[in-house]
């Protein structure tokens, strides 16, 4: 048997699971296997739903959808009768764009805050949260303004948990634009066994857009055990660029050359000696602020036409096409997200109400010169306000 839980909904009897069965067969008392995380649990109650209806049923087959009660698991699982090892492929999980700060008023919400939080992430995979080091504030990531705000009204209605949110921050990324080339050598001597390892390259733009490693050491410079740790250094430094602090994308980093000693080399001495490199040569690489672009569709009275575009070119857009069918125009347009915060609000007061638009996530761009200013000095101010909490 191999299922895909495709859909959580929380009932009054508990988590109901909506499950499709692409083979096999599946009866209530079965003991099935949950893929991601090899956990063993036994089907109780399987229901056939008919809108809001539930029909109890003993046994289904492939190609049936149902639901199951007391299964914990997230939305995409995929779960097997234990004959089976595999996974299947899940539906495409872009990386959040927007990210809001959210406080709970009290203790009372506090708790009901972490309730909601645990269940809006296993139902919905564009959602993320995490607490960030620096400010120990909670931080939920979505897909955009209005996909976080939805959550946000779900938090006080279903939990009762009163939150205050925060500023919305954009999920800037960094990236490099030229090669460059890297020999550093990590040394250090104390009582005993000390740490050697000296790493040597080359990084530089991946065309690819996601980090990449090579290996091209001949020789044994660095010996085959130690390589991992190397690609591991380089790793841990993606999480935080050395130019504002934001997460770093298409970095292709080569190793050719290095050196090893006998006894002072070890796994650690290596991740620490890749971490020196990637430093060493990143702010020589012309390190620059990526931003993520939105495809925006309008769709209004034609007679408006002029006043949506010009809100579009207000806000850096770029307008990629306009069709007309006499009565309604749509637009299609990319424009950054930082410039998209209340844009509902402005395109409601252009329109009388009558238009409506869709956006969804393109690609990143790099920032105009004169906006990495802007985002120097309110960096300076957030990072300022995280060491007075």
């Amino acid at each position: 048997m191999v299922g895909l839980a495709f859909k959580l909904e929380v009932t009054p009897y508990g988590q109901l699971t909506y499950f499709r069965i692409y083979q096999g067969k599946i009866s209530r008392g079965d003991e099935i296997h949950n893929s991601r995380n090899r956990k063993k649990i036994r089907v109780g109650r399987l229901v056939r739903m008919h809108a809001d209806e539930m029909e109890e049923i003993t046994e289904a087959t492939a190609g049936d959808i149902i639901a199951l009660f007391g299964v914990e698991c997230f939305s995409g699982d995929t779960f097997t009768d234990g004959r089976l090892n595999c996974s299947m492929s899940s539906m495409f999980v872009p990386e959040p764009v927007i990210s809001l700060s959210i406080t709970p008023k009290d203790n009372k919400a506090g708790t009901q805050l972490s309730k909601a939080l645990s269940r809006f992430i296993r139902e919905d995979p564009t959602f993320r949260s995490h607490v960030d080091p620096e400010s120990s504030e909670t931080i939920i990531s979505g897909m955009g303004e209005l996909h976080l705000e939805i959550y946000v009204e779900r938090m006080k209605r279903e939990y009762g948990a009163e939150v205050e949110t925060g500023m919305p921050q954009v999920a800037y990324r960094e990236a490099i634009s030229r090669r460059v080339e890297f020999n550093y050598t990590h040394k250090k001597q104390t009582g005993g066994a000390g740490q050697y390892g000296r790493v040597a390259g080359f990084m530089e733009p991946s065309e690819t857009g996601t980090y990449e490693f090579v290996n091209e050491v001949k020789g044994g410079a660095i010996p085959t055990q130690f390589i991992p740790a190397v690609d591991k250094g380089f790793q841990s430094c993606l999480q935080k660029g050395l130019f504002l602090g934001f997460p770093v994308l298409g970095v292709k980093m080569t190793v050719n050359d290095g050196q090893s000693h006998a006894v002072d080399s070890s796994e650690l001495a290596f991740k620490q000696a890749a971490a020196g490199a990637f430093r060493l040569a990143y702010m020589k690489a012309a390190p620059m602020i990526l931003e993520p672009i939105m495809k925006l569709a309008v769709e209004c009275p034609s007679d408006f036409q002029g006043n949506v575009m010009s809100t579009i070119n207000q806000r850096r857009g770029l307008i990629m096409s306009s069709t007309e069918d006499g009565v309604f125009t749509t637009i299609e347009a990319e424009v950054p997200l930082a410039e998209m915060f209340g844009y509902a609000t402005v395109l409601r007061s252009v329109t009388q109400g009558k238009a409506e638009f869709t956006m969804e996530f393109a690609r990143y761009a790099k920032v105009p010169d004169s906006k990495v200013e802007e985002l120097k000095k309110s960096r300076a101010e957030q990072k300022k306000g995280g060491k007075g909490k």
